[in-house]
């Protein structure tokens, strides 16, 4: 948890920041609300964390969460009692993306990369061919609630986060967190040691899915239905996901310092958005910190001795 000390520093020096700007922040409605717009990508940075921590990436995700959202709409147009058969299915579909993008990564030998990057494309464009551009049909209330309405003065969606979360921490505890840690270490090791690294792998992907499955449905609630709901999803996740401290390539990090990350990053927005600052800003931001995090990265790396170091250690 010591890692994650610097970011909550800045966590508070950014809520602060937006008090001064916004005195009624810092209100219990006034964050509540705060909470209620970043659940989405919050679950969405658990979720990437999953595949991120056991080395690989997940860059599906938007094109998910945009798909979900118009694929539910068009399915429930409006008809009540389609909304608990379309939430179930939106769901299984999270859950069999990610498993598609986990079998033909581990059992293919894909790399996760381009497996992911196909998927955005195949469902950027299954989206764009079924609404040519314009999502059509509508949600229902019911649907709507979620992302929404609340249990008293508590949204659903931060009850779903602080449930999510819970959830996601307790399975790093169990011996599926520590054959994820171990795969993402080394997964030659962790293989010779007994871990079926395909099956968490697969696994870690399907949570990702899961994950964007819950964000597409509290977006879909909350910002309405739109073609572009989880455009650039993917990347403030992976963003959010660095920004906690979670090595890139595998093997380090912890739940709550991603879920931490993605918050910090929402307060980042909500500051800029303040202040005026244009929206395009925010794709800067998110550019600095990945390839701040990759640098950072590679320079705890130990060196390889160069060639001319080399040839005076063989010459010797």
């Amino acid at each position: 948890m010591r890692r994650a000390l610097p970011l909550l520093a800045v966590l508070a020096a950014l809520l602060t920041a937006i008090a001064l700007v916004n005195p009624h922040f810092l209100e219990p409605a006034g964050f509540l609300a705060f909470l209620k717009r970043a659940a989405p990508l919050v679950i969405l940075a658990a979720g990437q964390y999953f595949v991120i921590v056991s080395g690989e990436f997940d860059l599906s995700v938007g094109s998910l969460v945009t798909a979900e959202v118009v694929i539910a709409a068009r399915l429930i147009d409006g008809d009540e009692s389609a909304t608990w058969p379309v939430l179930a299915l939106l769901i299984v579909a999270g859950l069999l993306v990610g498993l598609v993008n986990g079998v033909v990564t581990t059992k293919m030998r894909v790399p996760s990369f381009i497996v992911t990057l196909g998927m955005l494309l195949v469902l950027s464009g299954a989206v764009f061919l079924w609404t040519g551009g314009a999502p059509r049909g509508a949600l229902s209330e019911g649907f709507r609630v979620l992302g929404r309405g609340g249990l008293g003065p508590v949204p659903w969606s931060v009850l779903i986060l602080v449930l999510l979360g819970a959830a996601a921490i307790r399975l790093m505890y169990a011996d599926f967190g520590k054959t994820l840690m171990a795969a993402g270490d080394n997964e030659r090791a962790a293989a010779l040691s007994g871990v079926r690294v395909d099956r968490v792998k697969i696994f870690a992907f399907m949570l990702s899915g899961l994950a964007a499955a819950v964000a597409a449905i509290l977006l879909g609630g909350f910002a309405g239905v739109s073609a572009q709901v989880g455009q650039g999803l993917e990347f403030s996740a992976i963003t959010a996901v660095v920004l906690g401290g979670v090595t890139l390539g595998g093997g380090r990090g912890s739940v709550p310092a991603a879920m931490a990350g993605a918050v910090t990053l929402e307060a980042l927005f909500t500051l800029l958005n303040l202040y005026g600052v244009s929206g395009a800003l925010e794709f800067t931001v998110q550019g600095v910190i990945i390839i701040a995090a990759i640098a950072a990265g590679a320079a705890r790396l130990p060196r390889k001795p160069t060639s001319r170091t080399g040839d005076a250690h063989a010459a010797s």
